[in-house]
């Protein structure tokens, strides 16, 4: 017999347990499937970062000639494993029509307006009893070692400015005061003083129990096999652990999501793109505030009695080896920015699965084909940023509330 669900949310990173969490908080029964552990995927080794300063949409101008540089290099910040699959073909079209300024205009305001929300939200979590996740605004710098770099980011951060993102610009003793006790390489750096960052792994775990706390029900190792319609309606759904009978469903699946979506008629053009991180013991000197390497596209993340560097941008399908060759590419360019740091404990070595859409855009709104289900996929690199307000924009959707935002232009079937 399937067992009766309320809402079933399928997916147990960040973006389902903040869904899980404001539709508790609404009063809502919820079941939660996870095919791993909680915080297994992409929600766990990644920086941490709350970044209003990542307005500007993967597919942006620029980013095909730049990319044409790198693809080939299996070492280089963004490469594409090349293989004959028309899903990556598509959307590797898709995203060269969205590398364009009109885009790119369009995206910057609804990414920047998500990302401020999503830091209100969690100033709100992190005052709630009992939950601990690092939360900290103190900004992020952005280095730079090369005068072209330097240019580039200036140039990037003055799009910012004209949208209301705070910027500043450092050079000479200005940069050398925000970090003191850290020697860089750096000619010189922009300061983003509205972001904030946290121990991802904490905050997805810690939240997760406060479901479970509030009657929230958490089915982890249990992994969605398929499902049963009828009406236009999802009326069972088939896992490892027995079928479920929901009256509402939730995808949540990131990279994963695009099969399930598949089994419902319905397409999600989301590529796994594989990114990395090496967690190693805090150093002495350590930052306060997390770092961009940026010509690197290495982001240096203090968090508590570790420190995380994460990067790189691998299109190589649902593929979790790890390339030693993109880890090494990493570690060798901290000493490049920060020559201090040659030598580090290791504590982990990661690799996730951030799901990217072809416009930078999340998926967040209803389903074309389902009409009992909510899609919330595609977050890529600004999962963990945009986490809480994608979670009570799911919850208002489902409780029947006008959402904080205009989804329009994250709609699911946008790409039809």
């Amino acid at each position: 017999m399937a067992k009766q669900a309320d809402v079933l949310i399928i997916g147990g990173g960040v973006i389902g347990v903040c869904a899980a969490y404001y539709l508790v908080e609404r009063g809502r029964s919820v079941t939660l499937v996870e095919k791993g552990e909680i915080c297994s995927g992409s929600s766990y080794g990644n920086a941490g970062l709350i970044v209003p300063s990542h307005s500007v949409p993967l597919a942006a101008p620029g980013v095909i000639k730049k990319g044409l540089r790198w693809m080939f290099n299996p070492e280089s910040p963004f490469y594409i494993k090349f293989r004959l699959d028309p899903a990556l073909w598509r959307w590797l079209w898709r995203f060269r029509a969205a590398c364009n300024t009109t885009h790119m205009h369009r995206a910057m305001p609804v990414i920047r307006d998500l990302s401020l929300s999503s830091i209100a939200l969690y100033e709100e979590l992190a005052a709630l009893e009992g939950l601990e996740f690092g939360y900290q605004r103190r900004g992020s710098l952005y280095l730079f070692r090369t005068q072209a770099g330097y240019a580039e980011g200036k140039e990037e951060a003055h799009l910012l400015e004209q949208i209301g993102v705070t910027v500043k610009i450092l050079e000479g003793s200005a940069l050398r005061e925000l970090e003191p006790e850290i020697e860089s390489t750096a000619i010189g750096g922009i300061y983003f003083p509205d972001d904030a960052h946290l121990n991802p792994a904490s905050f997805v775990r810690g939240l997760a129990t406060f479901v479970a706390q509030k009657g929230g029900t958490l089915w982890e190792q249990t992994e969605v096999l398929g499902f049963e319609t009828h009406d236009r309606r999802i009326v069972r759904v088939q896992t490892t652990r027995g079928d479920f009978s929901p009256q509402q469903v939730v995808l949540a699946g990131g990279s994963w999501s695009p099969l399930l979506a598949r089994d419902l008629h319905f397409s999600l053009p989301i590529q796994p793109a594989k990114g990395y991180s090496i967690t190693v013991k805090r150093p002495t000197p350590c930052p306060g505030i997390p770092l961009m390497l940026s010509e690197a596209k290495v982001a240096v993340t203090p968090l508590g009695e570790m420190l995380r560097f994460a990067g790189t941008l691998e299109l190589a399908g649902l593929d979790l080896s790890i390339n030693r060759r993109r880890v090494s590419a990493i570690l060798r360019a901290i000493p490049q920015y920060l020559p201090q740091w040659k030598e580090f404990e290791i504590l982990e070595i990661w690799r996730g699965l951030r799901p990217c859409t072809p416009d930078g855009l999340p998926c967040i709104g209803p389903a074309p084909t389902c009409e009992n289900l909510i899609v919330a996929a595609g977050h890529a690199m600004i999962g963990i940023s945009l986490g809480p307000i994608t979670g009570k924009l799911v919850a208002q959707l489902l409780t029947g509330e006008t959402p904080d935002f205009d989804l329009a232009p994250l709609r699911v079937e946008r790409f039809a």
